[in-house]
């Protein structure tokens, strides 16, 4: 009754609410739905070139300036993007989509439903030469990059090739722009690895692992399932527990940082005269007792 009273006229107003646990991931699959992904057209442009004996499926799809080398095989519903460098017996999954520029280098594997984005380079040589006589002798890189099913590389990201065994990425990996991965390196699966962050040679990365943005890890270390690693963060040492770790200095006005610059400086000899004093200390009290 009191709302049929009110002078101006009613209208009503409906909302859907979907109530549920994690509500950020079931957003993610909304936003999908409302936002697909392109279907893929199949067929290969004129300007694209295949090798003769490459295997592109009739599914697939190949655009202008694309590049398929020997040997090839690019699976169903999968798509070559313009000016996308693929190369010999290199192996693209079902449904896998290869961004514009990005390359995929000799003999290196992706899975199935990965996203490769532009500028991504993949099977580059990793790193390697031996000092002699002050000069440095390049080591051949002959092990590829293998790499898992739903799999997201960021633009302008590398992952080089092994030295002799294979870069391995496992499934469900999601790496951001401008990630370094170096030869031999091993990345658990479901693990997320924010932009800038650079891994070196021969490191593994555990399962469900997150790295902030920026964090640089040094070679031959074992990171554990399941730990975080703060952005900016160094790590040097393997890291054998799951846990949160962040190691940076917080920021602070370019005067203040030179006198903390000068007191860090300065911590080798605190140290010394601080165990000195301990021991003299401890000596006092011995003869006190006696």
């Amino acid at each position: 009754d009191a709302l049929q009273s009110q002078s101006a006229p009613l209208t009503a107003s409906l909302t859907a609410m979907a109530v549920c646990e994690q509500p950020y991931a079931w957003f993610a699959y909304a936003a999908q739905i409302l936002k697909p992904n392109e279907s893929v057209k199949p067929g290969v442009a004129d300007g694209a070139h295949v090798a003769s004996d490459a295997r592109v499926h009739a599914s697939a799809r190949v655009d202008a300036g694309a590049t398929i080398g020997d040997g090839a095989v690019i699976r169903a519903g999968a798509w070559i993007g313009a000016g996308a460098a693929i190369g010999a017996r290199v192996f693209i999954g079902n449904g896998t989509r290869i961004y514009p520029r990005a390359v995929v280098l000799d003999d290196c594997k992706v899975g199935v439903r990965c996203i490769v984005h532009s500028g991504a380079v993949i099977g580059s040589d990793g790193f390697g030469f031996a000092p002699l006589d002050g000069k440095w002798i390049k080591i051949p890189q002959v092990g590829a990059v293998v790499i898992g099913d739903d799999v997201e590389i960021g633009a302008n990201t590398t992952i080089d090739r092994g030295a002799m065994g294979d870069t391995i990425i496992e499934d469900g990996v999601k790496l951001d722009n401008q990630i370094q991965i170096a030869h031999n390196c091993v990345i658990g699966a479901h693990t997320v690895i924010a932009g800038c962050v650079g891994i070196a040679g021969s490191t593994k990365i555990g399962k469900g692992c997150r790295i902030g943005g920026a964090a640089m890890i040094g070679g031959h270390l074992r990171i554990a399932d399941g730990s975080a690693i703060g952005p900016a963060t160094a790590v040097i040492s393997s890291l054998t527990e799951p846990g949160h770790y962040t190691g940076f200095f917080p920021l602070m006005t370019q005067r203040e940082w030179e006198r903390a610059a000068a007191v860090v400086r300065k911590l080798p000899e605190l140290r010394s005269r601080v165990r000195q004093l301990e021991s003299e200390r401890k000596a006092s009290e011995s003869n006190t007792e006696k």
